[in-house]
Protein backbone atom coordinates (compact mmCIF):
# COMPACT_ATOMS: atom_id res chain seq x y z
CA UNK A 1 0.00 0.00 0.00
CA UNK A 2 1.37 3.39 -1.01
CA UNK A 3 1.54 6.04 1.66
CA UNK A 4 1.35 9.71 0.84
CA UNK A 5 4.17 10.81 3.15
CA UNK A 6 7.34 9.35 4.50
CA UNK A 7 8.23 9.38 8.18
CA UNK A 8 9.82 12.78 7.63
CA UNK A 9 6.65 14.10 6.07
CA UNK A 10 7.89 14.24 2.46
CA UNK A 11 5.23 13.66 -0.23
CA UNK A 12 5.54 10.28 -1.96
CA UNK A 13 2.46 9.96 -4.20
CA UNK A 14 3.09 9.91 -7.93
CA UNK A 15 0.71 11.88 -10.08
CA UNK A 16 -1.01 8.64 -11.12
CA UNK A 17 -1.55 7.67 -7.47
CA UNK A 18 -2.74 11.18 -6.60
CA UNK A 19 -5.24 11.17 -9.47
CA UNK A 20 -6.53 7.73 -8.47
CA UNK A 21 -7.07 8.77 -4.85
CA UNK A 22 -8.82 11.97 -5.93
CA UNK A 23 -11.04 10.10 -8.39
CA UNK A 24 -9.75 12.22 -11.27
CA UNK A 25 -7.71 11.71 -14.40
CA UNK A 26 -4.02 12.54 -14.57
CA UNK A 27 -4.84 15.02 -17.30
CA UNK A 28 -7.22 16.88 -14.98
CA UNK A 29 -4.63 17.01 -12.18
CA UNK A 30 -2.02 18.38 -14.58
CA UNK A 31 -4.50 20.96 -15.82
CA UNK A 32 -5.19 22.18 -12.29
CA UNK A 33 -1.46 22.41 -11.73
CA UNK A 34 -0.98 24.63 -14.78
CA UNK A 35 -3.77 26.88 -13.51
CA UNK A 36 -2.00 27.34 -10.18
CA UNK A 37 -4.71 25.54 -8.23
CA UNK A 38 -2.18 23.03 -6.85
CA UNK A 39 1.23 23.66 -5.31
CA UNK A 40 4.06 22.27 -7.43
CA UNK A 41 5.15 18.72 -6.60
CA UNK A 42 8.34 17.86 -4.81
CA UNK A 43 10.83 16.73 -7.44
CA UNK A 44 12.55 13.49 -6.46
CA UNK A 45 15.08 11.19 -8.09
CA UNK A 46 14.84 10.87 -11.88
CA UNK A 47 12.93 14.17 -11.93
CA UNK A 48 9.73 12.45 -10.80
CA UNK A 49 7.21 14.73 -9.09
CA UNK A 50 5.80 13.59 -5.75
CA UNK A 51 2.59 14.76 -4.11
CA UNK A 52 1.21 14.56 -0.58
CA UNK A 53 -1.86 15.02 1.57
CA UNK A 54 -2.05 18.77 0.94
CA UNK A 55 -2.42 18.19 -2.80
CA UNK A 56 -5.14 15.62 -2.17
CA UNK A 57 -6.97 18.00 0.20
CA UNK A 58 -6.83 20.80 -2.36
CA UNK A 59 -8.22 18.54 -5.06
CA UNK A 60 -11.09 17.60 -2.72
CA UNK A 61 -11.82 21.29 -2.15
CA UNK A 62 -11.75 22.02 -5.90
CA UNK A 63 -14.12 19.11 -6.52
CA UNK A 64 -16.50 20.46 -3.86
CA UNK A 65 -16.44 23.91 -5.43
CA UNK A 66 -17.24 22.37 -8.81
CA UNK A 67 -20.21 20.53 -7.33
CA UNK A 68 -21.54 23.89 -6.18
CA UNK A 69 -21.63 24.96 -9.83
CA UNK A 70 -18.69 27.35 -9.65
CA UNK A 71 -16.88 28.10 -12.91
CA UNK A 72 -13.17 27.48 -13.28
CA UNK A 73 -12.51 31.23 -13.11
CA UNK A 74 -14.49 31.48 -9.86
CA UNK A 75 -12.61 28.50 -8.41
CA UNK A 76 -9.31 30.14 -9.34
CA UNK A 77 -10.32 33.33 -7.53
CA UNK A 78 -11.45 31.36 -4.48
CA UNK A 79 -8.24 29.32 -4.26
CA UNK A 80 -6.00 32.35 -4.85
CA UNK A 81 -7.54 34.02 -1.80
CA UNK A 82 -6.53 31.12 0.45
CA UNK A 83 -3.29 31.42 2.46
CA UNK A 84 -0.50 29.46 0.78
CA UNK A 85 0.47 27.70 4.01
CA UNK A 86 -2.93 26.17 4.83
CA UNK A 87 -2.61 22.77 6.47
CA UNK A 88 -4.51 19.67 5.39
CA UNK A 89 -6.76 20.17 8.41
CA UNK A 90 -7.52 23.79 7.47
CA UNK A 91 -8.29 22.77 3.90
CA UNK A 92 -10.71 20.15 5.22
CA UNK A 93 -12.47 22.88 7.23
CA UNK A 94 -12.81 25.01 4.10
CA UNK A 95 -14.25 22.07 2.20
CA UNK A 96 -16.71 21.35 5.00
CA UNK A 97 -17.95 24.95 4.89
CA UNK A 98 -18.35 24.81 1.11
CA UNK A 99 -20.15 21.46 1.31
CA UNK A 100 -22.63 22.92 3.80
CA UNK A 101 -23.97 25.29 1.13
CA UNK A 102 -25.21 22.42 -1.02
CA UNK A 103 -28.58 20.69 -0.68
CA UNK A 104 -28.61 16.99 0.15
CA UNK A 105 -27.48 15.13 -2.95
CA UNK A 106 -27.73 11.42 -3.62
CA UNK A 107 -27.09 9.43 -6.77
CA UNK A 108 -27.42 5.82 -7.84
CA UNK A 109 -24.11 4.56 -9.25
CA UNK A 110 -22.39 1.34 -10.22
CA UNK A 111 -19.71 -0.28 -8.06
CA UNK A 112 -17.05 0.95 -10.48
CA UNK A 113 -18.33 4.54 -10.34
CA UNK A 114 -18.60 4.35 -6.55
CA UNK A 115 -14.95 3.33 -6.29
CA UNK A 116 -13.93 6.03 -8.75
CA UNK A 117 -15.62 8.70 -6.66
CA UNK A 118 -14.21 7.22 -3.48
CA UNK A 119 -10.73 7.32 -5.00
CA UNK A 120 -9.94 3.76 -3.94
CA UNK A 121 -11.02 0.15 -4.19
CA UNK A 122 -13.77 -0.81 -1.76
CA UNK A 123 -14.17 -4.31 -0.36
CA UNK A 124 -17.44 -5.81 0.80
CA UNK A 125 -16.55 -4.94 4.41
CA UNK A 126 -15.93 -1.32 3.39
CA UNK A 127 -19.33 -1.19 1.69
CA UNK A 128 -20.92 -2.63 4.80
CA UNK A 129 -19.30 0.01 7.02
CA UNK A 130 -20.31 2.81 4.66
CA UNK A 131 -23.83 1.41 4.74
CA UNK A 132 -23.85 1.47 8.54
CA UNK A 133 -22.88 5.16 8.36
CA UNK A 134 -25.78 5.84 5.96
CA UNK A 135 -23.35 6.85 3.22
CA UNK A 136 -24.06 3.98 0.80
CA UNK A 137 -27.14 1.83 0.31
CA UNK A 138 -27.10 -1.18 -2.07
CA UNK A 139 -29.98 -1.18 -4.57
CA UNK A 140 -30.43 -4.10 -7.01
CA UNK A 141 -26.81 -4.36 -8.11
CA UNK A 142 -26.14 -0.62 -7.85
CA UNK A 143 -25.56 1.76 -4.94
CA UNK A 144 -27.40 4.81 -3.67
CA UNK A 145 -24.70 7.20 -2.49
CA UNK A 146 -24.89 10.33 -0.33
CA UNK A 147 -22.30 12.40 -2.19
CA UNK A 148 -22.05 14.94 0.60
CA UNK A 149 -20.87 12.25 3.01
CA UNK A 150 -18.94 9.91 0.71
CA UNK A 151 -15.46 11.40 1.13
CA UNK A 152 -15.90 11.69 4.89
CA UNK A 153 -17.12 8.11 5.09
CA UNK A 154 -14.16 6.84 3.07
CA UNK A 155 -11.75 8.70 5.34
CA UNK A 156 -13.40 7.08 8.37
CA UNK A 157 -12.63 3.65 6.93
CA UNK A 158 -8.98 4.22 7.84
CA UNK A 159 -9.59 5.67 11.29
CA UNK A 160 -8.52 3.23 14.05
CA UNK A 161 -11.92 3.31 15.76
CA UNK A 162 -14.49 0.57 16.07
CA UNK A 163 -17.69 0.79 14.05
CA UNK A 164 -19.57 1.14 17.34
CA UNK A 165 -17.50 4.19 18.34
CA UNK A 166 -17.98 5.85 14.94
CA UNK A 167 -21.75 5.35 15.01
CA UNK A 168 -21.93 6.56 18.62
CA UNK A 169 -19.97 9.69 17.64
CA UNK A 170 -22.31 10.24 14.69
CA UNK A 171 -25.31 10.04 17.02
CA UNK A 172 -23.79 12.59 19.41
CA UNK A 173 -22.97 15.00 16.57
CA UNK A 174 -26.45 14.75 15.05
CA UNK A 175 -28.22 15.27 18.37
CA UNK A 176 -26.14 18.27 19.40
CA UNK A 177 -26.07 19.86 15.95
CA UNK A 178 -29.86 19.63 15.71
CA UNK A 179 -30.19 21.17 19.15
CA UNK A 180 -27.87 24.03 18.17
CA UNK A 181 -29.71 24.51 14.87
CA UNK A 182 -33.05 24.68 16.71
CA UNK A 183 -31.80 27.25 19.24
CA UNK A 184 -30.25 29.43 16.51
CA UNK A 185 -33.37 29.14 14.38
CA UNK A 186 -35.52 30.38 17.28
CA UNK A 187 -33.11 33.26 17.85
CA UNK A 188 -33.16 34.35 14.21
CA UNK A 189 -36.94 34.01 13.99
CA UNK A 190 -37.28 36.55 16.75
CA UNK A 191 -35.04 38.95 14.84
CA UNK A 192 -36.85 38.67 11.50
CA UNK A 193 -40.45 38.16 12.58
CA UNK A 194 -41.41 41.71 11.61
CA UNK A 195 -39.52 41.81 8.32
CA UNK A 196 -40.71 41.16 4.77
CA UNK A 197 -40.48 37.63 3.39
CA UNK A 198 -37.79 38.64 0.86
CA UNK A 199 -35.64 40.07 3.66
CA UNK A 200 -35.98 36.80 5.57
CA UNK A 201 -34.84 34.77 2.54
CA UNK A 202 -31.90 37.10 1.99
CA UNK A 203 -30.84 36.86 5.63
CA UNK A 204 -31.10 33.06 5.52
CA UNK A 205 -28.92 32.85 2.42
CA UNK A 206 -26.22 35.01 4.01
CA UNK A 207 -26.37 33.49 7.46
CA UNK A 208 -26.12 29.79 6.60
CA UNK A 209 -22.43 29.71 5.53
CA UNK A 210 -21.50 32.16 8.29
CA UNK A 211 -23.20 30.11 10.99
CA UNK A 212 -21.72 26.86 9.69
CA UNK A 213 -18.21 28.32 9.68
CA UNK A 214 -18.74 29.71 13.18
CA UNK A 215 -19.93 26.31 14.42
CA UNK A 216 -17.00 24.53 12.79
CA UNK A 217 -14.47 26.97 14.22
CA UNK A 218 -16.01 26.87 17.69
CA UNK A 219 -16.18 23.07 17.68
CA UNK A 220 -12.63 22.77 16.35
CA UNK A 221 -11.25 24.94 19.16
CA UNK A 222 -13.35 23.21 21.81
CA UNK A 223 -12.20 19.79 20.62
CA UNK A 224 -8.57 20.95 20.63
CA UNK A 225 -8.94 22.13 24.21
CA UNK A 226 -10.58 18.86 25.27
CA UNK A 227 -7.85 16.78 23.62
CA UNK A 228 -5.15 18.94 25.18
CA UNK A 229 -6.65 18.48 28.65
CA UNK A 230 -7.00 14.73 28.04
CA UNK A 231 -3.38 14.36 26.93
CA UNK A 232 -2.16 16.51 29.82
CA UNK A 233 -4.08 14.41 32.33
CA UNK A 234 -2.71 11.23 30.73
CA UNK A 235 0.86 12.47 30.99
CA UNK A 236 0.41 13.55 34.62
CA UNK A 237 -1.16 10.25 35.63
CA UNK A 238 1.43 8.18 33.74
CA UNK A 239 4.40 6.38 35.30
CA UNK A 240 6.93 8.60 37.00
Amino acid sequence: MTTDTTEGGAPTLTIDELAARAGMTVRTVRFYGTKGLLPPPVIGPRRVGHYGREHLARLALIEELQQQGMTLAAIERYVQQLPTDLSVHDLAIHRAVVASWAPDTAETVTRQELERRAGRALGDEDIERLGAMNVVRPEDGSYRVDLGLLRLGVQLLDVPLSQHAILAARKVLIEHSRAAAHELSQLFRGEVSERAAQDVKSLSAHMQPIVVQALLTTFQRSLTEELHEWLTDSEESGPA
